[in-house]
């Protein structure tokens, strides 16, 4: 009896990897590229990752490489994962973008932490392809390491560092859980492939073990996207760290996470879902009404955005609960929509803040409209988008997510959705409010000449008008990436 032997990999074969190695590539030539460039020059390095990043969307917007699955289906490229990757790619670059010039003028910008942003991205990446457990945690660890040393970055700062080590601790502990629902889920089906399980589930009784592992992943899963009870991290981890850095870490990694949570519960779990969309729906709640509650008390900007994050992921897994097509392209949608959101709403503080100065206070924007026409009405574009008002992108998404829960036979959690969204109206305005109509407090601060910054963002904050006016065609290529799914 002969042993059957795997064929070796071709060229062709690792095509569909090829985003994947460039990023990868390109983030080892930076590494080495920054030993030889000093401190004044490390702009040419930025650069460098901006445009690895450039030429690695540009892979993925053409579809260069097709798709297909490798390694034995641990790494699988379909249309879901493309779309995933692009915007993730996308918001990645608009990062590095937005922190050039805040982290230079701090001091704080070194030469690791475009690097840690690539390794990032590739895990983000990973992740949306993964076609097995294996890869799963690879690239989601990949992911946490680098997202830990990024909030540590500005080491001198005490709140920084507390925040770092809350994160590390808690996302150790929540990757412990993960793991532990893996084994359970590997010990009763045999297989590490999420195709496989799939199989295996469909073929076996066995539902006790298969059950106590997903509730152990979903755990994991939530606390990575930061829903609640598990987004304890989340506030501490958006004031401390630099803003720049926790636009990186509140936009692309929330996707990466639902690709996360579609590839193990759909792909892996499917045929539990009338078990895990009971748990989904109840987390979906939960997060709603905790983020709400939470961010109307806050008056630092950070914190409300940390708080209403955990609510705008109670939404994305109203979608999730609602499942199907419908669901998961709203799911989709949401996510990708609310990636856009988060990073012009960082992007905001970004531009507002100076050496010395952190606009990160909401009395801060009191009186903006008087001292900044201009900022104001972008500040305005992203909190009415977020607050989920018509015309902007956030009314659109939102109105996906409550469909998707009515058609998915829950009709409690739509209108737990509808109540929250109203709360959390609220905050969003009250932000609005205070820049027409308050004073303004303090000396007028000196305008902020970055061309490069203003623009980025006022493309940013009016794309979320433009796209408000023109959702359908997001709409449809999320609609495209689940084509088919039951």
């Amino acid at each position: 009896m002969t042993t059957p032997t795997l064929a070796p990999l071709t060229t062709a074969d690792l095509a569909p990897l090829l985003p994947e190695l460039v990023l990868i590539g390109g983030a080892f030539a930076l590494l080495m590229l920054d030993l030889f460039v000093s401190q004044r020059n490390k702009v040419w390095t930025h650069l460098f990752s901006v445009a690895v990043l450039a030429v690695v969307l540009v892979l993925l917007a053409t579809g260069t490489g097709g798709q297909g699955d490798i390694f034995n289906g641990m790494f699988v490229r379909d249309t879901a994962a493309d779309v995933m990757k692009t915007v993730i790619v996308l918001v990645s670059g608009l990062s590095l973008v937005y922190g050039w010039t805040y982290l230079r003028e701090r001091n704080l910008y070194q030469g690791e932490i475009p690097v840690l942003v690539l390794f990032a991205t590739a895990g983000m990446m990973l992740l949306a392809s993964a076609g097995s457990l294996l890869m799963v945690y690879l690239g989601l660890e990949l992911l946490a390491l680098c997202s830990y040393a990024l909030v540590a970055s500005n080491r001198d700062n005490g709140l920084a560092t507390e925040a770092a080590m809350k994160y590390f601790v808690l996302g150790s502990l929540a990757s412990g859980l993960l793991l532990y629902g893996m084994s359970l889920v590997y010990g009763a089906t045999g297989t590490l492939s999420l195709a496989g399980i799939h199989d295996a589930i469909e073929g076996s009784n066995e539902r006790t073990l298969l059950l106590t592992g997903t509730i152990f992943m979903i755990a994991g899963v939530a606390f990575k996207l930061g829903a609640a009870p598990f987004h304890m991290w989340l506030p501490d981890v958006y004031q401390g760290a630099p803003a720049p850095i926790a636009l990186f870490i509140s936009s692309a990694p929330k996707l990466a996470a639902f690709g996360m949570a579609y590839r193990l519960l759909e792909v892996g779990m499917g045929p539990l879902s009338p078990q895990w969309h009971l748990l989904i729906g109840g987390l979906s709640a939960v997060s709603l009404v905790v983020g709400n509650l939470m961010a109307i008390a806050q008056s630092n900007l950070k914190r409300m955005l940390a708080y209403s994050t955990v609510s705008h992921i109670g939404f994305l897994l109203m979608g999730v609960a609602g499942g199907g097509e419908e669901g998961y392209a709203a799911a989709m949608f949401y996510a990708v929509s609310y990636t856009i959101m988060s990073t012009a709403s960082f992007g905001a503080i970004i531009a507002l803040s100076r050496n010395g100065f952190e606009a990160e206070n909401i009395d801060d924007f009191k009186g903006l409209n008087a001292r900044n026409p201009w900022m104001a009405g972008l500040v305005l574009c992203i909190m009415a988008s977020l607050a989920g008002i018509p015309p902007f992108l956030g009314f659109w998404t939102k109105l996906a997510v409550l469909g998707a829960a009515v058609k998915g036979d829950m009709l409690w959690l739509a209108l737990v959705g509808v109540i929250c969204a109203v709360i959390g109206a609220y905050y969003y305005l009250r932000v609005i409010k205070v820049m027409y109509f308050d004073e303004p407090v303090g000396e007028p601060l000196p305008a902020n000449n970055d061309r490069v910054l203003g623009t980025v963002l006022g493309v940013n904050a009016l794309a979320l008008l433009a796209l408000g006016l023109a959702w359908s065609p997001i709409m449809v290529w999320c609609q495209r990436a689940f084509a088919g799914l039951a």
